[in-house]
């Protein structure tokens, strides 16, 4: 979950339940983790000290009618700013001389304005026992020129020390939108490639990315074909953002909520008085068939998949650890577990030189059945683990994939030049790229011009200097762009935020691929194009020649 800080910032933490685990929000206090257990989401709580034991924090709930009451000051109107006591200089008026609005053109807003001293401020955050509102009244009421402040500036000065001082925190649900946010904004960017929220909306919806669970394998007994299995192609290198958005909409980023099966042996064993030893040995043989049917059911899924191909070893998908997911070490339980399949390009472009797919050397049952359990079970961990590799790289270089997403370093048209091939007809391929310069050569690799060079050449070569993809296998490529830029929208203080980031546009390039035909195709019949004769071009209408000379 993220918890929002009256300072807009995020801080995205993990609560384990039981565990007496304190989480610290630094100068605004800290509180014990289980007090948020079984909480909803969006709620506002206040830090305030417990009455009973003292030096411990407990939480209190913020009304609705408490939360939101600074906002009828913030959004007062021109006229409601206008307070007429004597001695105050009015600046705008209008044409027939009524006063419109005070401005601040002479108040100077400095540290002597301020009563207060820095160590008298300290002394009252010590002492601090109502959440931080006796010190914005204290401020407010030692501000000399609080009085010459319009409501505009009183708004936005009582605004600034709330959320300084008071300890207030909002719980959210941590989503793939509200991730890719706290990544931009608070963290490093370039890590995922400088994706925004709107830009990976449109990724995902170019890309038609969607949830289709329908097809499962027991309907397709013979490993036929999957004609519409929803099995998608992606090149992920933003550490899994793109894989956890596209999850989202497939319905298979989050972990099943189930019961504990060991607090349902535990009331099984006290009703059937089952002697404690007994209870831990089965739950120990429970727990080696559990792994042996995870290790067995690791990227099965054969419908609703993503399937990444990654430049390393292992794959980079340190991102989905906020969403349960360890790719190191998996939970069975997680629907990635089973849809996620992983591959590098080694296996993908020359199987037969990675040792992970070559088969390992058979043992004969008689000697198995003489082995040590030790060896017994690497072995067959060894075959499984074979298994599912040849299962994955075979499935990924048969194709027939629903969609392609691209998002990698690399240049696209080498990418394109190996994976285009293995999708369906009519689907889409979204190419997501920083900057515009690499996805403009890839337009150009597919454009008209190229398509007709590549069709009237003798034996053209792909790749090659003139042709780095088979331009035939791609239509209508366009690129794309989205950014949202937040506006202030207040009555008279309309404008865009100053403070917005900057960072990478962000451009996508969307393709539809097609299946050209292999055969040569020429018109059929004969046309002869009709010649104008120049010589009865100027006829006057009784069909007689008109003389130009003449008139």
């Amino acid at each position: 979950m993220a918890l929002k800080l009256p300072s807009e910032t995020l801080k995205v933490v993990q609560i384990t339940p039981n565990t007496n685990s304190n989480i610290s929000l630094g100068k605004y206090g800290t509180f014990h983790a289980n007090h948020l257990i079984g909480r909803p989401y969006h709620l506002t709580f206040e830090l305030v000290e417990d009455p009973i034991e003292k030096g411990n924090t407990s939480l209190r709930l913020v009304p609705a009618a408490e939360l939101y009451e600074h906002f009828k000051a913030e959004n007062a109107t021109p006229e409601e700013s206008v307070n007429g006591g004597p001695g105050v200089e009015y600046e705008v008026v209008n044409a027939e001389g009524k006063v419109v609005m005070r401005t601040n053109q002479h108040i100077v807003d400095n540290a002597a304005s301020q009563r207060l001293s820095n160590e008298e401020i300290e002394a009252l955050k010590q002492g601090e026992t109502s959440s931080g509102r006796n010190i914005i009244a204290k401020i407010l009421e030692s501000h000399s020129a609080l009085d010459k402040k319009t409501s505009y500036a009183l708004a936005k000065y009582t605004l600034r020390k709330t959320r300084k001082f008071m300890r207030r925190f909002t719980v959210l649900p941590l989503d793939v939108p509200l991730l890719t946010s706290w990544m931009v904004n608070e963290k490093d960017g370039g890590r995922i490639m400088d994706i925004r929220e709107e830009m990976l909306a449109q990724i995902c919806s170019w890309a038609n990315v969607y949830c289709d669970d329908t097809l499962s394998l027991e309907q397709n007994p013979g490993n036929a074909p999957l004609s519409n299995s929803n099995r998608w192609l992606v090149i992920d290198e933003t550490g899994g953002l793109i894989i956890a958005a596209m999850a989202e909409r497939m319905g298979i980023l989050y972990p099943q909520m189930t019961i504990g099966n060991s607090q349902k042996s535990d009331e099984v064993s006290r009703e059937l008085a089952i002697p404690h030893e007994q209870i831990l040995q089965t739950n120990a043989l429970n727990q080696s068939s559990m792994s042996i049917i995870a290790q067995e059911s690791a990227m099965s899924a054969t419908t609703n998949s993503i399937t990444l191909i990654h430049p390393n070893p292992q794959p980079n998908l340190s991102l989905l650890t906020y969403f349960g997911y360890e790719a190191g070490n998996p939970d069975a339980r997680h629907p990635l577990h089973t849809n996620l399949r992983t591959l590098s390009w080694l296996q993908l472009l020359h199987p037969e030189e990675d040792s992970a797919y070559q088969e390992p050397e058979g043992i004969p049952e008689q000697e198995l059945a003489i082995m040590k359990s030790s060896k017994k079970g690497t072995y067959y961990r060894k075959r499984r683990r074979w298994q599912r590799t040849k299962s994955i790289v075979d499935d990924t270089r048969a194709g027939n994939f629903a969609g392609l997403i691209v998002a990698s370093v690399m240049a696209p048209a080498t990418v394109l030049h190996h994976v285009v091939p293995l999708l369906q007809g009519g689907t889409q391929v979204v190419v997501y790229s920083p900057t515009i310069e690499p996805l403009t050569k890839l337009v150009d690799c597919y454009s008209k011009l190229r398509r007709t060079a590549y069709q009237n050449a003798e034996n053209p070569q792909v790749p090659s200097g003139e042709f780095p993809v088979n331009p035939l296998l791609l239509l209508a490529p366009t690129i794309y762009t989205a950014r949202t830029r937040p506006w202030q929208v207040l009555p008279g203080r309309t404008h865009p935020k100053m403070t917005a980031r900057g960072g990478a546009e962000g451009y996508v390039f969307v393709a539809t691929r097609v299946l050209p035909l292999e055969a040569k195709v020429d018109p059929r019949g004969t046309y002869q194009k009709r010649k104008a004769d120049i010589s009865n071009s100027a006829q006057t209408p009784s069909g007689e020649a008109m003389d130009l000379d003449d008139g």
